[in-house]
């Protein structure tokens, strides 16, 4: 699933090249994926509708039109927002495509058809579920220690905490696990259980993984492209996620995959000791 870097490097790819653009006509090809309104009203809302604005929030691109309508895109798990020249073949998984006064295109392509669109009025974003209650973004001024510190003193455990989007906006499996690993803490610690110290060092790895992941255009383990169809790199630099079986980077033992809170994570032994989860 594309996490914050992912969908902020989307955002960041297309800015310069969707701002500003006059919507001609748009086309769902899959119904399902289009909530809180029905083709006809997306139709109506798009049509001559133009780009004033690219906003992002947790995992969540936003494209909002002079219309007085936004368009939030949710990319789920393989959705991708490509820009095109409009002679361009389609995707064979499209889901919808905006076509532009320009003779080019934004295509929402998405292999497993999990990815959702929404049509709100600009600003009401509490309307979409996924959005309702989102927490703080980790590279926003309201993400403070002292916000992030008093959010542990709760019993369960902090893998599953972190990937909470009421607690924490955009943070996903990939950045959840490589926080963990700089910050040298077990998936399975209870969050409460934490020192002040070790939640500095924590509070501390998670901007800094979101930091260097925007700075890297993202993780490409799988689906993930910009919205020119390239690839991120934050793959290049991972420690742990999706290495199991190889030697940590920093004490050389073996990394280790496990189940915690029903996701995959991804670990070193003797980095993040598990006798600390008792």
């Amino acid at each position: 699933m594309p996490e914050l870097p992912e969908v902020e490097t989307i955002k960041r790819s297309l800015e310069p090249l969707i701002l500003g653009q006059r919507i001609v006509a748009s086309e769902l090809l899959l119904a399902k994926a289009l909530k809180l309104a029905g083709p006809d009203q997306l139709s109506a809302a798009t049509s001559q509708a133009v780009i004033s604005e690219l906003l992002r929030r947790g995992k969540h691109l936003i494209i909002r039109l002079d219309t007085g309508y936004d368009l939030i895109f949710h990319l789920r798990m393989t959705g991708k927002l490509l820009f095109e020249p409009q002679e361009a073949e389609l995707p064979k998984h499209t889901t919808a495509v905006f076509y532009f006064a320009s003779q080019t295109k934004l295509v929402f392509a998405d292999t497993r058809k999990f990815g959702t669109l929404h049509l709100v009025t600009s600003g009401d974003w509490e309307r979409v579920s996924s959005l309702k209650g989102i927490g703080p973004e980790p590279l926003g001024a309201d993400f403070t220690f002292d916000y992030f510190y008093a959010g542990l003193q709760r019993r369960t455990k902090i893998k599953p905490l972190l990937l909470d989007q009421t607690f924490i906006a955009g943070l996903g499996n990939i950045y959840a696990d490589e926080s963990l690993f700089r910050a040298g803490i077990h998936p399975e610690r209870p969050a409460a259980s934490l020192s002040k110290a070790e939640a500095e060092r924590l509070y501390r790895a998670v901007r800094e993984t979101i930091a260097d992941g925007v700075e890297h255009r993202g993780t490409t383990v799988s689906d993930y492209l910009d919205g020119l169809g390239k690839k991120g790199t934050f793959q290049n630099l991972l420690a742990v996620y999706r290495r199991t079986g190889e030697v940590c980077p920093r004490c050389g033992r073996t990394i280790e995959r496990i189940v915690v809170g029903g996701r995959s994570s991804h670990l070193c032994p003797g980095c993040q000791v598990k006798s600390d989860c008792d």
